[in-house]
């Protein structure tokens, strides 16, 4: 973390909040049941009614909280953070949120839903005054969230591979380390669409709207899962990676328009490879690949930080939390 210094965290603090409490523009996900559903985002989402759209004012929530609780005593980092946390994190404003959210049983699944366990634990963990209710205010969506994704992980046969929100390894991650109730499922889950897969040369990574590499979240899942037999798995599966190969995965990208919403994706992807490669850093253990892993973490770093508060709300309103997420 050592780049995240208090100054750094008073900045991400102050988009985040900022984002949080800002309604529009929003790109809303609407299953429309009838006149009654077009509504203001905030009367539908009183607590997560910001950030360009749900998924992203929850892990915003999540950012809050995190950096909140790594610098509880900087009144421009705890304060400003534990303000809108008061403000949205409501037993009233949880409510209509777990209102909405049982009569859609696949909204925000999983990319949401794995965020929502995030924040969840996040608060859980933190010794905050506040934290405790706050987190008893979260706990029935969590419910909700953790038996729905526990179940869709237990029936579907199938991974999905693309590197935007609906893939599976990196939502699966997240939950994983968010929930122990989904350990079980997560685990079968991941060995049953993953522990076949070898050889990955990461050739067509990245597509143009990718802000997650679909082989890299793939190996950090099953670091989670495989215990003692990761290393022979990550052998099969990145054969190259202590050679420096795949290059494609190891290699910061191009961001070419920081204004389109689906371009800026790639400073995302940036942040989230140097996550991704911490992890497995530390996962791989001493000697090995370690160092190769550790470097190709700070050139993704170096790539993105610069642009992580651009001015354009299109990026600014969630690559702090994939800041945060690969700095913590």
């Amino acid at each position: 973390m050592t780049w995240i210094t208090s100054q750094v965290a008073a900045q991400y603090v102050g988009l985040a909040a900022a984002g949080a409490c800002r309604e529009y523009p929003n790109a809303p996900q609407l299953l429309l049941t009838g006149p009654a559903d077009l509504a203001p985002p905030r009367t539908l989402h009183p607590a997560f009614y910001g950030c360009y759209d749900w998924h992203s004012a929850v892990h915003t929530h999540w950012l809050l909280a995190r950096l909140a609780r790594l610098f509880a005593d900087d009144p421009l980092v705890a304060g400003v953070a534990v303000k809108v946390l008061d403000q949205h994190l409501t037993p009233a404003n949880l409510a209509v949120e777990v209102a909405y959210c049982a009569e859609r049983p696949w909204f925000e699944r999983p990319y949401g839903v794995a965020w929502l366990l995030a924040l969840h634990a996040e608060l859980q963990s933190w010794s905050h005054p506040s934290a405790p209710s706050w987190a008893a205010a979260v706990d029935p969506l969590a419910a909700l969230f953790s038996a729905r994704l526990a179940d869709w992980v237990t029936a579907e046969p199938y991974p999905i591979r693309h590197g935007t929100h609906g893939n599976t390894a990196f939502a699966l991650t997240l939950a994983h380390d968010a929930d122990p109730a989904v350990r079980p499922a997560v685990a079968a889950a991941a060995q049953r669409w993953y522990l076949g897969d070898v050889g990955y040369d990461g050739r067509y990574e990245p597509s143009a709207h990718d802000f997650l590499s679909a082989g890299l979240v793939e190996a950090v899942l099953m670091s989670r899962v495989l215990g003692d037999r990761f290393a022979g798995w990550l052998a099969g599966f990145l054969p190259g990676l202590a050679a420096g190969e795949p290059a494609a995965l190891l290699s910061p990208v191009l961001v070419t328009d920081r204004a389109d919403p689906q371009g800026v994706h790639r400073d995302g992807l940036n942040l989230s490879r140097a996550w991704c490669l911490r992890e497995l850093a530390a996962a791989s253990g001493p000697g090995g690949a370690g160092p190769v892993l550790e470097a190709a973490a700070a050139a993704h770093l170096s790539a993105a930080l610069p642009y992580v508060a651009s001015g354009e709300f299109v990026g600014e309103h969630w690559l702090p939390t994939f800041a945060v997420l690969a700095g913590t």
